[in-house]
């Protein structure tokens, strides 16, 4: 009986030392391998960014390009070439890939001229709507503010902001700002990200989708932005 308790302890202290060990490699925090994310991030091309691509042996192909609504270019020798979502060395390697069809040891350089700057559009019922451009963190009643405050016949209880989520599919979140201008409780307003739209309404709106088609949102639009 005794050895049997024994044993039961000496089962317990160990399972014990188990779980203080495990809880303090949790409690470490995780290190990034390298090539990851944190060190490494570099800009990938969007549409409207500028290129200038130079060729060091045959500079007659040196070139401006624009990344076309569609994320590609058009090269003078090589074709069309896709580099929205890449970034700079990606898209020389793959340039490089495309012209060595046609020129023998290329060497290229790339350099991106003008890039669209991150922004946010504001619509509807306010004083000045249009595109806001993103300088720093901005949040939802911010980028109002910005474009001038609400009109007297904003709904402030029901702001709509659209997020992109992929090329058909755009998430809605609905934000009430009534009780954050009488109480300035900013646990209503929302930090943007580039590409979201506000919408402040005229009339409030009934029932809306967590998510909508991005090709029926310009229909659901129209009636609102003035």
């Amino acid at each position: 009986m005794f050895i049997r308790r024994l044993g039961a302890i000496a089962l317990l202290t160990f399972a014990l030392t188990l779980a203080v060990s495990a809880q303090k490699q949790t409690a470490q925090p995780q290190i990034p391998k390298l090539g990851t994310f944190g060190n490494d991030l570099r800009y990938t091309l969007n549409p409207g960014d500028v290129l200038d691509i130079q060729y060091r042996y045959t500079p007659e192909f040196n070139q401006t390009v624009t990344v076309q609504p569609d994320g590609y270019v058009s090269l003078q020798i090589g074709g069309d070439v896709k580099v929205a979502g890449r970034d700079l060395t990606q898209v020389r390697n793959l340039i490089l890939t495309q012209v060595k069809t046609r020129l023998e040891s290329p060497e290229i350089t790339v350099i991106l001229k003008e890039f669209q700057k991150p922004y946010v559009q504001v619509a509807g019922e306010v004083v000045t709507p249009g595109r806001l451009e993103m300088r720093e963190k901005l949040t939802a009643i911010q980028a109002v503010l910005m474009a001038g405050g609400f009109k007297d016949s904003a709904k402030s209880s029901q702001i709509l902001v659209f997020r992109k989520l992929n090329a058909d599919t755009a998430e809605v979140r609905v934000l009430n700002f009534k009780s954050l201008t009488r109480t300035s409780d900013l646990e209503n307003d929302l930090t943007l990200q580039p590409g979201d739209m506000i919408m402040v309404p005229r009339n409030r709106i009934a029932k809306l989708e967590r998510y909508v088609r991005i090709a029926s949102l310009a229909t659901f639009l129209n009636p609102l932005i003035r």
